[in-house]
């Protein structure tokens, strides 16, 4: 017999048990049940970023398991993110929301981002990750890899304009020549910079001052973008620290230093090897871990060391090249190439967090915004891999 809907509303709607609507083998309960043990360790900071008076706001608690959910389900913004919250029941549950509850309004999130960075909350909760899985014994405390990428600016190139530049109506506001139309300037107009010389000593960008003109190789097109550098562990691929800078000034060789140092000092981790590609072959690179105890795992570009005889590339540090020959002969021990074999897990987990974690283009301005959604998205890689490696 054919089924028909029923037109007629209901009155009453029986009391419902989310809990009870979410199947038993679900993934997401694996990682609720440690996030919520996570935050609950948090629940003294979580204090004290908050005042004793006035009226209550949305739960800190709240507002990073949301944005979890951004992140693993790849939702592109903070308004799509609050929709698929009022009407997904399976977020619901995740938030420990009634089903009957009014979501925040997505503002929430740009109202409450200052107070989780003065606190150092995210950074906390990544933290955190970390140490359950040390808990757990899924970290190496010896072996670990270093990598960096480039994350796209929320930013057009034609943001990129003359520092000295002042608003002129005869003159293109965006640094560029447009096409001569008295009656009528386009807000997207046409540019042409043919002929231009751009660069960011004299160039900045009006969208996101912190982005900088970069481009990966040769061969490809310049970009405004930030800087993503990961620190991970070899056993499991667990990311255990994540940075947000520039691309310029040998960002990444000096950046691996810092988180090298940064994992000692909060988790209390030293690395005994560390692994890296051509672009960490740097004798200033290898000989601040050599002074650290560490040993360097890099490798390095083809050629003799320090250059061709009687070219300025022997002027350099004799140190360095002395560091670049111990790494050379280095590259002889079946250490170096374990350790170059594990190294690939790291950019699974760079393009984990581009693709899944919506990391490739940030929809937030500056450095200080993309490092907090950086340390979210690590936090979610690092709760997926648990999840698989503990059930």
């Amino acid at each position: 017999m054919r089924g028909r809907p029923d037109p007629q509303h209901i009155l009453f709607v029986p009391c419902m048990d989310l809990n009870s609507r979410i199947r038993p083998d679900h993934p997401l309960r694996a990682i609720k049940r440690m996030v919520d043990q996570e935050l609950a360790r948090l629940s003294t900071a979580f204090d004290a970023a908050y005042s004793d008076t006035g009226r209550p706001g949305v739960p800190p608690e709240r507002l990073i398991k949301a944005l979890l959910l951004q992140a693993i389900y790849s939702i592109r913004s903070e308004a799509q993110l609050v929709e698929r919250i009022d009407h997904d029941l399976l977020f619901r549950w995740f938030l420990d929301m009634r089903i009957d509850e009014k979501v925040f309004d997505a503002t929430v999130f740009s109202h409450n981002r200052d107070r989780l960075e003065k606190h150092d909350l995210i950074a906390r909760f990544f933290d955190q990750t970390v140490r359950r899985a040390m808990q757990e014994g899924l970290i190496s405390p010896d072996h670990f890899s270093v990598d960096g990428s480039l994350i796209e600016a929320h930013a057009s190139i034609k943001s990129f304009k003359p520092k000295d530049q002042t608003d002129d109506d005869s003159s293109d506001a965006r640094g560029g020549r447009t096409k001569p139309d008295p009656g009528f300037k386009s807000r997207n107009a046409e540019i042409d910079f043919h002929g231009q010389r751009r660069s960011n000593d004299t160039h900045a960008s009006s969208t996101d001052p912190d982005a900088r003109l970069y481009k990966k190789s040769d061969g490809k097109e310049a970009r405004l973008c930030h800087a993503l550098h990961a620190l991970m562990e070899n056993r499991h691929g667990l990311v255990v620290s994540v940075q947000v800078n520039s691309p310029l000034g040998n960002s990444e060789p000096n950046t691996a230093v810092k988180l090298i140092d940064r994992v000692k000092q909060r988790l209390g981790i030293k690395p005994q090897t560390v692994g890296s590609d051509k672009g960490y072959g740097q004798g200033e690179y290898l000989q601040a871990l050599e002074s650290r105890g560490i040993t360097p795992h890099s490798a390095l570009k083809d050629g003799p060391i320090g250059g061709t005889p009687g070219t300025r590339h022997r002027r350099q540090n004799a140190d360095g090249i002395a560091a670049r020959r111990r790494m050379r002969r280095r590259q002889r021990t079946v250490g170096y190439r374990l350790s170059q074999r594990c190294r690939k897990k790291i950019e699974e987990a760079i393009g984990w967090c581009k693709t899944i974690g919506t990391l490739a283009r940030t929809r937030l301005i500056g450095h200080r915004k993309v490092n907090q959604q950086a340390h979210l998205v690590g936090a979610a890689y690092n709760l997926v891999r648990m999840r698989s490696l503990l059930t």
